[in-house]
């Protein structure tokens, strides 16, 4: 026999945080241990915690292999509630499929490069006293070699594969669920992705952060990762070769 009780507000509550727990691409213990890590590794960066002059493959080396992990990590999380294929938005089908979304990678990057421009301009961080002190910041990841910049394209792809796994899949999603909004999962995911960044100074994570809304805007449209991974790798291989070209 079924006994059905009326309703009451506590009742309904607890069902409709059992429901969200359901929901949960992973379980929060799981998502406040990526923070934790994704934040004192910005941490770590912003006081300083930098390599010495000629470790830069080893930095390079060590920040692919953390990445990884990190991702692994997202995947062991997920992998009883949704697949890793599924967090990404499946894959290609065929050639054409390959096609449309470098082209869309392509406007999205010329578009996010134009909001980006005039942002730092807004923030007057094109003034010739700033570009130098980003320079300097900046000096001991930019590539110095042939050798280096080679290896600084493998990070870029590295970056683009698994920060958007990371933040625009993993987070960006989670954080949706949890808030139960899609768009404050953009939100909370760019603002993470901002202050993951410490490295570059309070004004650049401003910045990046804005970059991670127009990449988990992107995500949010296209229901696919992959674009973003691939504007993504692109723009930091460019950065690379832009800023040895600038030092």
């Amino acid at each position: 026999m079924t006994i059905l009780l009326p309703d009451s507000p506590d009742r309904t509550l607890i069902s409709q945080q059992l429901r969200q727990t359901d929901r949960l691409i992973a379980p929060l213990w799981h998502t406040g241990i990526v923070l934790f890590a994704v934040i004192g590794a910005s941490l770590g960066g912003a006081r300083g915690i930098h390599p010495a002059a000629g470790q830069k493959l080893r930095q390079y080396f060590w920040t692919m292999a953390w990445e990884w992990i990190l991702t692994g990590f997202v995947y062991l999380g997920i992998r009883k509630r949704t697949s890793l294929r599924e967090l990404i938005g499946g894959r290609w089908n065929d050639a054409e499929g390959f096609l449309k979304d470098i082209l869309i990678a392509a406007g999205f990057w010329l578009f996010s490069m134009a909001v980006l421009g005039a942002c730092a301009k807004l923030m007057h961080l094109d003034e010739g006293s700033k570009i130098d002190s980003l320079r300097r910041q900046l000096g001991f990841l930019v590539p110095s070699t042939t050798l280096e910049l080679l290896v600084w394209c493998l990070l870029s792809i590295t970056a683009g594969i698994c920060e958007e796994i990371i933040f625009r899949g993993y987070l960006q999603r989670q954080f949706g669920i949890v808030a139960q909004s899609t768009l404050a999962g953009v939100l909370c995911s760019a603002v993470v992705f901002g202050a993951a960044h410490g490295y570059e100074g309070p004004q650049r994570m401003l910045l990046i952060g804005i970059f991670g809304l127009l990449f988990g805007l992107l995500a949010w449209w296209r229901k696919s990762l992959r674009p973003g991974m691939i504007a993504h790798a692109w723009h930091d291989a460019l950065s690379g070769a832009v800023l040895r070209l600038l030092k």
